[in-house]
């Protein structure tokens, strides 16, 4: 069998992905890997210089809070730590599970505001 197709393919395969990844970084997502394959919609399109940009967002505690005892603790900045670590998918006792605390900060907020997208669709786009 001729082994110069099978290299020649995987040579075009990757050139090919080469061209696509300057694309590729600049689409967001809010995907986290504790969902691992278990999502039932999209991930949501997030591009998080671009929203706080619009949104005129300075201070990294608006979204990213600290919390104790299941209470929003604003003092406390949770910048760099994934959501995840502090929101298990199944909250045992006080807390508040992931999909309802990124559904009550982003939703709650552009409510609050009166812009942004609030339907599930606008953010998980198909």
């Amino acid at each position: 069998m001729n082994r110069t197709l099978p290299v020649l393919l995987a040579l075009a395969l990757v050139l090919a992905c080469a061209q696509l990844a300057p694309a590729q970084q600049d689409m967001k997502t809010l995907a986290p890997a504790a969902y691992g394959n278990k999502l039932t919609r999209p991930p949501a399109q997030f591009n998080h210089d671009q929203h706080n940009e619009k949104a005129k967002l300075a201070d990294c505690v608006v979204c990213h809070h600290g919390g104790k005892d299941g209470k929003i603790d604003r003092s406390a900045s949770t910048e760099g730590t994934p959501c995840a670590d502090c929101h298990a998918l199944k909250v045992q006792g006080k807390g508040t599970a992931l999909t309802r605390a990124y559904h009550k900060q982003c939703i709650g907020c552009h409510q609050a505001k009166g812009k942004g997208p609030v339907a599930c669709g606008q953010c998980h786009k198909r």
